[in-house]
């Protein structure tokens, strides 16, 4: 038997990588926000209807929305750091496509390939965890994790700035040369992932998800415009219960799905995802807020009559106060959990939004909300990867946190639809303009409130620490739970034992021996052929292996204390390596 990595060794990460990641994350959220502060003047710069001209937005959304779970599973597939790559290409292309056009279906189309970018968050994240050491994972992933909201608050000031003094266009040259940084910065410091998950593109099961979810964000978006009772909204959303129904039986039926529904389905993994939800809704809901507010003439009794760069820099802190906490729960995480600090994260949203109701009446109160908020959803944020990187396989990273990313999407989806119609609902007209109210900014405050503390209900289901280190399960075996236990590990032999045929050998039993030649671990793989075992101290070891229609292996192995995936394959002869 032969201890073999799946890939040839990789280059050592360098310290740039994160840095690196995180300015691709950043940039990448910029599109989400990059035409906020020219929004209102849409419809005249591209001489078509209001209605139309707000699908530059949606198609953008919706493409994420898309690309996201697809192309972080494609990363686990062919390579997180070539999907990266790709991602940030195709919104470099649209981008351009934007700039060089002001009609309305080429500036829809270049808006959709930028879209797609949004994908590289969860590459990202996939791509620390495979190359990192688990003591700068923390801090790592919750830099990568938050980038979406500080790319967002930081782009609101920059692209008022650029759009108030250039012409519009601008900003999208600006978005393609940031985009090609990205790509050269990574091609520079960035190293590919070893890991690789075996299986092929599940292409059914993608273009069912990517059905499913334009039919539900569809209505989601449009469905102020089009009347939320009307028969089109409706038959979507109808329309998208029946695709993802049938979408869910099948990708429980094939061997390779897109999505790993029953690990989805695990509580750590499921109440994270719900809770992102609500971690997206909070955090837009201030997105939507504090700029009206600010820019509303101080003549309605309630605006604050700022600028629009003016606006976007008092906002910048939320943004900046997120990058900020990434340290902070680096520290808080270690102690605590990343339960405990999702939980304090959503306790200082709810604070933040329960002191906003009543500091609204000038324009450093939004300074302080905004700085309040972005502590909270910075913690929030930081700890939603942490949560899933410890509930999934490695093999399994890039989707994994792909389709984290899609539910903190479609919460902020959610958001903008719940506000915009409250917004618009309690607006009162002045010169036969609709204005926002006082009462339908606090209005927004308190859904928002709603669902941090639907967020707290759903956290608090989340398995504890100790729960997670050590399972009670029960076991049909003594080497069943040696294998629950393993499984929990963060560092040790893991990876999968193969047959003659490559094809992953199930319930083959995978014994460590240390140098005294007593038994240091056991474990069964499972259905994959996954195993995992803890080491107790360094090698070196004797890794045995047993299955039937086998014959019995075993091959001498030192661990240096490193966590990368090692297979087993029983049809080769044994020889030592450094596991």
């Amino acid at each position: 038997m032969t201890l073999t990595t799946t890939h040839r060794p990789a280059r050592s990460a360098g310290g740039a990588l994160v840095p690196v990641l995180a300015f691709a994350g950043i940039v990448v959220a910029v599109m989400q926000t990059l035409l906020v502060p020219v929004i209102k003047d849409l419809p005249q710069l591209l001489d078509t209807s209001p209605g139309n001209a707000t699908w530059v937005l949606t198609s953008t959304l919706l493409s994420g929305a898309v690309a996201t779970p697809i192309m972080g599973r494609l990363g686990d597939l062919y390579g997180k750091r070539r999907m990266l790559i790709t991602s940030l290409a195709v919104m470099v292309a649209g981008a351009l496509v934007s700039a060089m056009t002001s009609a309305l279906l080429p500036m829809i189309v270049g808006r959709t390939l930028q879209g797609f970018a949004m994908g590289a968050i969860p590459l990202g994240i996939g791509l620390m965890r495979d190359m990192l050491p688990r003591e700068r994972l923390g801090s790592a992933m919750a830099l990568m994790s938050s980038s979406i909201g500080v790319g967002g608050g930081l782009a609101l000031p920059a692209a008022a700035l650029v759009a108030q003094h250039t012409d519009w266009h601008v900003l999208f040259y600006g978005a393609a040369g940031l985009g090609v940084l990205c790509v050269a910065l990574t091609l520079l410091a960035v190293p590919e992932s070893p890991m690789r998950a075996r299986g092929s593109f599940d292409l059914p099961g993608a273009l069912g998800l990517s059905a499913g979810l334009v039919l539900f964000l569809l209505p989601i978006t449009k469905g102020g415009d089009w009347g939320w009772t009307s028969a089109g909204t409706l038959g979507l959303f109808a329309a998208s219960a029946a695709v993802l129904l049938a979408w869910g039986v099948l990708e429980l039926r094939v061997q390779a799905p897109l999505v790993d529904l029953r690990t989805t389905a695990r509580p750590a993994v499921l109440f994270t995802n719900l809770a992102s939800i609500m971690v997206g809704v909070s955090f837009y809901v201030v997105s939507l807020v504090l700029p009206q507010l600010l820019q509303l003439p101080t003549s309605t009794g309630y605006g604050l009559g700022q600028s629009m760069v003016s606006a976007g820099l008092l906002i910048a802190p939320l943004g900046l106060t997120m990058m900020f906490t990434a340290p902070v729960y680096a520290r808080l995480s270690a102690r605590y959990g990343p339960k405990v600090t999702l939980i304090t994260g959503l306790l200082i949203i709810a604070i933040g939004y329960g002191a906003g109701l009543g500091l609204m009446s000038a324009a450093w109160q939004s300074l302080v909300i905004a700085v309040v908020l972005g502590a909270g959803i910075g913690l929030a944020y930081s700890s939603l990867p942490a949560l899933i990187v410890g509930a999934v396989p490695a093999s399994e990273t890039g989707a994994a946190n792909g389709l984290n990313t899609l539910m903190r999407s479609i919460g902020t989806s959610v958001s903008s639809a719940v506000v915009g119609m409250v917004l618009a609902n309690t607006a009162h007209t002045v010169g036969g303009v609709a204005v926002p109210t006082l009462h339908g900014f606090r209005v927004s405050f308190l859904i928002a409130t709603a669902a941090v503390a639907t967020g707290l209900v759903l956290a608090l289901f989340l398995p504890g620490r100790r729960a997670a280190a050590r399972p009670r399960l029960r076991a049909a075996s003594e080497e069943d739970l040696n294998l629950a236990r393993a499984t929990q590990a963060l560092r040790g032999f893991r990876g999968r034992v193969l047959g003659a045929d490559g094809a992953p050998v199930a319930r083959a039993k995978v014994t460590l021996i240390d140098r005294r030649g007593r038994q240091a671990g056991a474990a069964l793989t499972a259905e994959d052929g996954g195993y995992a075992l803890e080491v107790p101290a360094g090698g070196p070891y004797v890794l045995a292996a047993r299955a039937a229609g086998h014959g019995p292996h075993a091959c001498a192995a030192s661990h240096p204390g490193d966590d990368r995936p090692v297979d087993l394959d029983l049809s080769l002869p044994g020889e030592t390596v450094t596991a």
